[in-house]
């Protein structure tokens, strides 16, 4: 069967149904990571053009500054898949709870080998 471009959804019809589907069978608790790791994908997208634009005379300030976005960002997804409710049967001896301090844990060393390497 050939799909012809009238028969094929639009763009926007694609981004209202995912919006749509996004809002209604999300979790709060998923939404609120979501938000946490958008923050941090854009400090980190902010650090990288700043490095561009203006140079990187602090190597290690930025170093530091763009791992920890990017480790954090990786803790934060790690945390949404352990704290995601489709995903109980892969993680059923880790709660919901535990999940959350091991990312704080995780954070906590994360940060002090960052400010070590700040020096």
């Amino acid at each position: 069967m050939v799909v012809t471009a009238t028969s094929a959804p639009s763009m926007v019809e694609v981004v209202s149904r995912l919006v749509s589907e996004y809002s209604t069978r999300t979790p709060q608790r998923l939404k609120l990571i979501d938000a946490y790791l958008g923050y941090i994908m854009c400090t980190g997208i902010i650090q990288f053009i700043y490095c561009c634009l203006v140079g990187t005379f602090p190597f290690n300030s930025f170093l530091s500054g763009f791992i920890s976005a990017v480790a954090s960002f990786v803790l934060g997804v790690c945390l949404r898949i352990q704290s995601n409710p489709a995903n109980v049967a892969v993680f059923k001896d880790i709660s919901v709870e535990r999940a959350f301090a091991d990312f704080i844990f995780a954070h906590c060393v994360l940060h002090l080998v960052v400010l070590n390497f700040i020096g």
